[in-house]
């Protein structure tokens, strides 16, 4: 039992799935948890395509966290940071 389900808490489930392609809606910059880059630094701008390749937790937010493949580097998300990307947009890759 987590400790969200031990408080009575329902855990809030993910807005979009695994391999779900995605635009960052803001810049993403590093808050110092990316460590092979310098704090503040760019990591994802403002329009970019990434494709959600694990879904996470924050029990202390209870919200879904991302981590979404940009061109570069893999990055943690929160849903308000992301919108799903229209159907199209990108050819899809062979499975």
């Amino acid at each position: 039992m987590n400790a969200n389900a031990a408080m009575g808490m329902e855990i809030r489930e993910p807005a979009y799935a695994w391999g779900q392609r995605v635009i960052a809606i803001d810049d993403l910059v590093n808050d110092g948890s990316h460590p092979e880059c310098a704090v503040n630094a760019l990591l994802a701008a403002r329009g970019s395509v990434g494709e959600v390749v694990n879904i996470g937790h924050a029990q202390e937010l209870n919200e879904p966290v991302y981590l979404v493949q940009f061109a570069g580097c893999v990055v943690g998300c929160l849903e308000i940071e992301l919108v799903p990307a229209p159907a199209g947009l990108l050819p899809e890759t062979a499975t």
